[in-house]
């Protein structure tokens, strides 16, 4: 038997129905923030992540799904959006000009190779926004507010950003000395990985899977105290700006994210979640020189991204109330040949006025088309026979209260119009 690929799901069913549930909050909040859809490739060139996403980072070293096409061209199955998105800005020439922010939104597959947990997949869905154009605090403001008002109409309690800055050019380059000045005599202790990040990246360190909860990562020196004036005053704007929201923040001095092109503001939320405990559910930052990094001009952007399976797993450990829709509104009952035609063109007819619709496609009978209907639940069942039929009617009977009434086809959608 073949069998799906680890790290990968089937959605079907009530799995199904909670993500068009979460799909039709994510629109409805971009919608609301002024942000448009936009769908990427699900592979790019291999060199896009490589330069975007950075390559002292676990996803571009450890993670990515990389191939030769029949042309010998390196392709990489995309690990996030955001590298995706930035290409399609430069590549589309969107930088000239530019007097309003270009703020997308992308909600589709993404793929790591990473190892398989509750919430965690190889194969699995983001959603994410970009504000690119604007370097000004409210555009931080703005994906930050999104992000956590979209976990709280979500019916998650408890959220929470963590923040932190990383400063500008001056601020990282400062903060990067004293970590290879703290890191260099104690790296022996650290992982092989470590040890290579310590030439590479050292911020890379911070964000270890491994050495996280080590003393040595905890005493680290903090990106705080190594912030210029200006990257110290933009931080405390942002702090000032989410407390006049109500934005519930925490700060965390060691917060660097696990990707390469973030600079001042980056952020996580996260939920304390029942049986899970405090869990980061989405993040993101501000990015103003990838742009320029993948060959583009010198344009600022802010993002933030969220994985729907952890979200998920969030929403049902909180046992949040969906209210999914499980009924159906109509169901279509025939014997006879000539109700089977009638039943076939009203069916259509009644969908294509909205009405979730359903009738039998084994011919199953009276006995078999109730035992339908019994597990269906139908608001209403339209039963049809011959004799109604020569007068243009059929017996409309209410599924609850198990009333019946003989309707004129021509006034049957008015009339369930009007009751449902």
């Amino acid at each position: 038997m073949i069998t799906k690929p680890k790290g990968t799901m089937d959605v079907y069913g009530e799995d199904a129905k909670k993500r068009e549930y979460v799909n039709e909050i994510l629109r409805n909040v971009c919608s609301k923030y002024n942000y448009n859809y936009i769908e990427t490739p699900i592979f790019e060139a291999t060199e896009l992540f490589h330069r975007g996403v950075g390559e002292a980072t676990d996803i571009v070293n450890k993670e990515t799904y990389t191939f030769k096409d029949r042309s010998d061209r390196s392709l990489t199955l995309r690990p996030e959006g955001t590298a995706s998105v930035v290409r399609w800005f430069i590549e589309n020439k969107l930088y000239g000009n530019i007097t309003d922010p270009v703020k997308v939104f992308y909600n589709g597959k993404m793929y790591r190779y990473e190892r398989p947990q509750a919430g965690r997949y190889r194969e699995f869905t983001q959603f994410g926004v970009e504000f690119i154009g604007s370097n000004d605090i409210l555009a931080d403001i703005d994906v930050i507010s999104l992000a956590y008002n979209t976990y709280n109409l979500l019916g998650l309690k408890d959220v929470t950003i963590v923040l932190n800055t990383i400063g500008d050019k001056e601020s990282r380059a400062n903060y990067r000395e004293s970590l290879i000045k703290y890191f260099t005599p104690l790296i022996s202790n650290l992982c092989e990985d470590c040890q290579k990040r310590l030439k590479t990246n050292p911020l890379r360190i911070l964000d270890c899977k491994i050495d996280n909860e080590t003393d040595i990562l905890k005493n680290a020196p903090k990106t705080i105290d190594y912030l210029n004036k200006e990257s110290k005053d933009r931080y405390n704007t942002i702090k000032e700006y989410l407390d006049l929201m109500d934005i519930n923040y925490l700060e965390d001095y060691s917060l660097v994210r696990g990707l390469d092109y973030y600079d001042h503001t980056v952020f996580e939320i996260i939920a304390d979640v029942p049986g899970l405990g405090n869990i980061a559910l989405g993040g993101g930052g501000r990015y103003n020189d990838l742009i320029e990094k993948l060959g583009g001009p010198s344009i600022p952007a802010v993002g933030f991204a969220m994985g729907y399976d952890r979200t998920i797993l969030a929403m049902d450990n909180s046992n949040v109330n969906l209210n999914l829709k499980e009924d159906i509104d109509i169901y279509v009952m025939y014997v006879s040949k000539t109700e089977k035609e009638t039943a076939s063109y009203l069916v259509q007819d009644l969908r294509l006025n909205g009405f979730i619709t359903e009738t039998d496609y084994f011919n199953k009978g009276l006995k078999g088309e109730f035992k339908a209907i019994d597990r269906l639940n139908p608001k209403y069942i339209i039963i049809l026979n011959d004799q109604d039929l020569k007068t243009n009617k059929v017996t409309l009977k209410d599924n609850l209260t198990k009333e019946e009434q003989k309707i004129e086809i021509n006034n049957l959608v008015d009339y369930l119009d009007t009751n449902l």
